[in-house]
């Protein structure tokens, strides 16, 4: 039987919420994590708003910048989660100086000319008792696509609670079905997609 290549994941849980509060991204973040675990996949989380990221498009912003030694962990995974909260129905701030800060590997190019993050996979996982999942999963798919990660099918996976009710994710007893297939979906491709990347690279640049 062969052996299947190894894979890394690391999950940017963009909470507003410094650890330890508890958070319903962080623990939807978790599920994809155990999710890709299924199918050989290791994985890492980290909470980016304990961390002192600064605004910029650059690779390093200067003294102080937490993004270069995150962006270190970016580079070592072959699956890039972005889980977010929805506030008034768009991604977290933090999620958007994710999204700023990844701007930068459009110009990071290996000795063949590709962007570092070409090979790798990017997914995303959207929480909130608003609508807005569907709207933050394309504009998180776009900017994701932009910088250079691929996208499996069905590449995200969401919760939105009852409009104008008070429930959050990690409240709920037990995780829907619904949310649970999706999750197990998004799992599964992510890790079928980036062994295949692995193995098969884009052709580098002319």
């Amino acid at each position: 039987m062969t052996t299947p290549t190894p894979l890394r994941a690391l999950a940017l849980t963009c909470s507003l919420k410094p650890s330890p509060a508890p958070s319903s991204a962080d623990l939807m973040a978790r599920q994809v994590l155990d999710a890709l675990a299924g199918h050989g996949v290791e994985g890492e989380l980290v909470r980016v708003v304990d961390h002192d990221v600064k605004p910029g498009v650059e690779v390093d912003m200067g003294e102080g910048d937490a993004w270069p030694a995150i962006r270190e962990k970016v580079l070592a995974a072959d699956i890039l989660l972005i889980a977010t909260p929805t506030w008034v129905g768009q991604m977290s701030s933090v999620a958007n100086r994710v999204v700023e800060r990844l701007d930068a590997e459009i110009s990071e190019t290996d000795d063949q000319g590709r962007p570092h993050t070409f090979g790798k996979v990017g997914i995303v996982a959207v929480v909130g008792n608003e609508d807005g999942a569907h709207k933050i999963s394309a504009d998180l798919f776009q900017a994701l696509d932009d910088v250079g990660f691929t996208l499996p099918a069905q590449g995200a996976t969401y919760w939105n609670g009852e409009a104008m009710h008070g429930t959050d994710y990690q409240d709920l007893d037990e995780t829907p079905e619904a949310v649970a297939t999706t999750t197990a979906t998004v799992a599964r491709n992510a890790a079928h997609l980036a062994r295949l990347l692995k193995e098969q690279p884009y052709p580098p640049a002319s």
